[in-house]
């Protein structure tokens, strides 16, 4: 990805979405930009992530908690608790699916807004808020379905891109919270990105001790990006 090529814009200062005392900017890849679905690859290995037909990166002007971060497939190896949670779910059957809005997926989606983000703003997302969150025209993307006895109880939201996986959002079923569908979708994920032949599944942003991203570094090897670029994960 080339600077003098393609534009970036910097947001205005919001609320930050995980620690309410803070502000938050985003770096944003120009979305009128042509070839988008090309750069993609590039932005991911410089740590901007997808949301909707937006890539962006955190810049905020005095945080940098947000860290991005990436699994290494070749080296990666599951701890006892992702063996236990891979075990617990091997009666769910896994499909790689077309992406988009159906009447069934958006169901799901809404429930899990409501039990596990309650008033964050989401949570009563309509047909139109689904595709504009989760898909874009130019985005790689596929879902990931789990299906336990044909009933839908997760969908991991993956693009796939020359360089390796985005693992862009889960949503699953909440009265399932004891199978961990969170853990075991990234495992899924991992397991995709080996059959293709992919290094990296990118999960976005670590954020160190928060305990909504800290789940992040339990996925060894892990690689984060700094200053320098990445490294592994002490």
């Amino acid at each position: 990805m080339r600077s003098d090529n393609v534009r970036l814009f910097q947001t205005l200062p919001h609320s930050c979405g995980y620690f309410a005392e803070r502000t938050a900017q985003n770096l944003v890849i120009d979305p009128a930009a042509p070839q988008l679905d090309q750069l993609y690859g590039a932005a991911l290995e410089r740590g901007f992530r997808r949301a909707g037909g937006h890539l962006y990166l955190p810049h905020c002007g005095q945080c940098r908690a947000c860290t991005p971060c990436r699994i290494d497939v070749e080296h990666f190896a599951p701890d006892r608790a992702q063996k236990r949670c891979a075990k617990r779910n091997a009666d769910i059957v896994i499909s790689e699916s077309m992406a988009g809005y159906n009447a069934e997926r958006h169901t799901l989606y809404e429930r899990y807004l409501r039990q596990r983000h309650p008033g964050g703003g989401m949570d009563e997302a309509d047909a139109s808020d689904f595709r504009r969150f989760l898909t874009a025209p130019w985005s790689p993307t596929l879902f990931l379905e789990m299906r336990l006895a044909k009933r839908l109880v997760g969908v991991a939201v993956t693009d796939v891109c020359t360089n390796g996986l985005s693992a862009v959002y889960t949503f699953f079923d909440p009265d399932e919270h004891a199978r961990s569908l969170g853990t075991f979708a990234i495992l899924q994920q991992v397991a995709l990105a080996r059959r293709r032949g992919l290094p990296w599944v990118y999960l976005g942003f670590w954020i160190e001790g928060h305990p909504k991203m800290d789940y992040k570094r339990r996925f060894r090897p892990l690689q984060v990006r700094g200053t320098a670029g990445w490294a592994a994960m002490e």
